[in-house]
Order: C-alpha cells, then sequence, then structure tokens
C-alpha cells in the first residue's frame, strides 16, 4: 500500500500538513477560528459546488517550494488545491479584507435586508457574512431586483429575492434525488432558481435544500412565521426511519414540549454532519416534516451551540436546578398564604386565581 503524500501549507504563518489535492479551503477548515474563509457556495458533502460566490478569495504569496511565485491574482480558496510550501495570507492581507468587502456588497445588491421577518435570520450566513466582512451602507442607487414568492410544493416556500444565486439547492437536488425538478432558469441578472412550469418538488429528500441554503430564499412552510429561533432550544434525536437512505438523526428545535422544526445535524461551518454509520446526515421528508411530537424521537440531549451564536442566548447545558428548601425547613409542610392579594390589589379581579391558570395571565383577567 502506498504512502499518503502530505503538503505543507502555512495560511495566515500557520502551518499544516494535508493531503495532496486538499483544497485551500479545507486545509484552512483544520486550523480553524479567523483563518478559515468564509464560504457561501462552496458545500463539502456536494460534489461539484463551490466557485460562484467568491467570498472565500485568498491570496497566495508563495506557490510552492519548487515555484515560489505568488499567484498574480486572488484565488478562490475552495477551487484551489494546495502545494507543498505554499503560504497563504487570509486574515492578513489587505487585499483579501477589501476584496471580501467588494464581494459583500455584491452580494447585497439585490437582497431585501428583511432580517427582522426572515426566518433564517439567527442562522442565516449572508448575516454573519454582512456583519464580519461588509460596510456600513450601499453606494447602489438602482431599483432592486424583485420576483414573486412561490410555493414549491406543500413543504417549501422558494423567496427568490433573497436568493444569492449559490446553487447548493440545485446540486443538492441533483445528487440526493431521482429526477430533479428545479434549476436556473434565464441569464445576467434575469438568472433565478425556478422549476419548470412551477412544478411542484415532491421528492422524498427534497426538503434538504432547505438544510442547504445559506440564506432565508427556501424556507420550511411548516415553520414558517412560527418562532425565532433564539427562543427554540435545539436538541439531537433520533428515530428508526422505515427509509433505508435516511439516516433518522436530526436537530429537535422545541419550545417547551413542542416541536416547532426538524432540521439535520449541522456541524461548525454550517454543513450537513455525518452520521453515525458514517453516511451522511441527509433526512427524508417524513422525519422533516411529518414527526413533529416529541414522543416520535428519542432525545438524546441538548445540541453543541457555538457560543458566539445568538441561538445560544438561554440554552443552558449542564444546569442543575436548586430544590426548594422552604418545604424542608417547615418539615414537609407547605407554606401557608398570609394575605390574600384580591383583598389588597386593586388591579386583580376577585374571581380568578392567577396561580390556578393553565396558561399566562392576559390582559382580560385584570381590571382595567
Amino acid at each position: 500500500m502506498s504512502e499518503q503524500i502530505l503538503h505543507k501549507v502555512t495560511i495566515d504563518n500557520i502551518t499544516v500538513e494535508v493531503p495532496a489535492g486538499t483544497t485551500i479551503l479545507n486545509a484552512a477548515r483544520q486550523i480553524g477560528g479567523d483563518v478559515t474563509p468564509p464560504a457561501m457556495c462552496y458545500y463539502s458533502k456536494l460534489e461539484g459546488s463551490g466557485g460562484k460566490c467568491r467570498t472565500c478569495l485568498v491570496e497566495v504569496s508563495k506557490g510552492s517550494e519548487k515555484d515560489p511565485r505568488p499567484m498574480p491574482k486572488l484565488v478562490a480558496s475552495c477551487r484551489t488545491t494546495v502545494m507543498d510550501g505554499m503560504e497563504v495570507k487570509n486574515i492578513t492581507s489587505p487585499k483579501v479584507i477589501d476584496a471580501r468587502a467588494g464581494v459583500v456588497e455584491f452580494l447585497l445588491i439585490n437582497h431585501p435586508l428583511d432580517c427582522p421577518v426572515c426566518d433564517q435570520a439567527g442562522e442565516c450566513h449572508l448575516q454573519d457574512l454582512g456583519y464580519e466582512h461588509g460596510k456600513e451602507g450601499t453606494r447602489y442607487e438602482f431599483k432592486r431586483r424583485t420576483f414573486h414568492k412561490v410555493d414549491l410544493g406543500d413543504y417549501i416556500q422558494l423567496h427568490m429575492t433573497r436568493c444569492i444565486m449559490c446553487f447548493r439547492c440545485v446540486f443538492a437536488a441533483n445528487q440526493l434525488t431521482d429526477k430533479r425538478e428545479h434549476g436556473i432558469l434565464d441569464r445576467g441578472d434575469h438568472a433565478q432558481i425556478a422549476t419548470f412550469i412551477e412544478k411542484n418538488l415532491k421528492n422524498d429528500f427534497i426538503g434538504n435544500v432547505i438544510d442547504v441554503c445559506p440564506v432565508g430564499a427556501l424556507t420550511d412552510k411548516t415553520f414558517r412565521f412560527k418562532n425565532r429561533v433564539w427562543f427554540t432550544k435545539p436538541v439531537d434525536a433520533h428515530r428508526n426511519c422505515n427509509n433505508p437512505k435516511c439516516c433518522g438523526e436530526v436537530q429537535l428545535w422545541m419550545r417547551g414540549d413542542e416541536v416547532f422544526r426538524v432540521t439535520a445535524r449541522k456541524d461548525e461551518w454550517g454543513e450537513v454532519k455525518t452520521a453515525s454509520n458514517g453516511n451522511t446526515g441527509w433526512i427524508c421528508n417524513t422525519c422533516r416534516f411529518e414527526t413533529k411530537k416529541a414522543s416520535d424521537w428519542t432525545i438524546e440531549g441538548p445540541s453543541n451551540i457555538n457560543r458566539h451564536s445568538v441561538i445560544s442566548q438561554g440554552h443552558y447545558v449542564g444546569v442543575t436546578k436548586p430544590t426548594e428548601t422552604f418545604s424542608e425547613v417547615m418539615k414537609g409542610r407547605d407554606p401557608k398564604l398570609l394575605m390574600d392579594i384580591h383583598d389588597e390589589s386593586e388591579v386583580n379581579k376577585p374571581n380568578i386565581d392567577l396561580s390556578l391558570l393553565d396558561r399566562p395571565a392576559h390582559s382580560t383577567d385584570f381590571n382595567k
């Protein structure tokens, strides 16, 4: 068996050894942190993806040990493979910082910036990209490109105005489903993701296009406008799915005991995690859209959320709830009410006991 060839590559003054054929982006991901270039179109689980959005541009200041000349232009790190002795600049290059800000400005030219009403807010890659690499304002003064919202079947809605044409959903449908029914129509600034004669997307695995979309262009109609992701609690769960291609390992987004939505588990790069059986963690439509009860799943525990994510607010892991000490002090006796608030308060209605309500108190429960 031949020995694997390793190449040394230095990215932002950090050296790492990677197998020959590894792209600069994947080499940077082994280092992690700010050294890793952002990627809006590249998806390691989708063959052929990458090279579209240009957000992962880097400067190659040294080609290799054999040819140390720098590359004349910035290159897309998701499509450029490393060479032994290569030196790359990402955040240490002013050229890259300036070019990335320009790319973000182009991506936001036609974007509606409707984060307050978008279901993707809080987990949107474009939102993070704009915050980290964008500029304060826009120089674009012309009318933005707009499209009508389209229902692609019973479960998916397409909001083409938000799309950045990363083509991930096309690759996902092409590689996960038996028959792809949507693609890119028209050219130039008229190009759009669409179905032929507005056909519905009905394949068993078509729901995965929602997970690969980096913006809010493809949304889950069963979750649409129901809640904000940072108000829900993501937990890992699994079930024995009858579909042999489905891994059955998911992330439930819950509030209390109610399951608001089901998604595939994602890694730190926002890509679908590898399942426990070694396969890619794609899930079927049955798991995603039709099993919305906690009793349908075996819950493993809270998901590991990056502490810098807004989703991590109020998301505590390993917290022990303090025990009630009053009954211990009183030797098991319950506390007695020393005052009836209805006799003292002019706000509470005397015929309503707020502590006995099985719901939140409403304005109708109080005197006006």
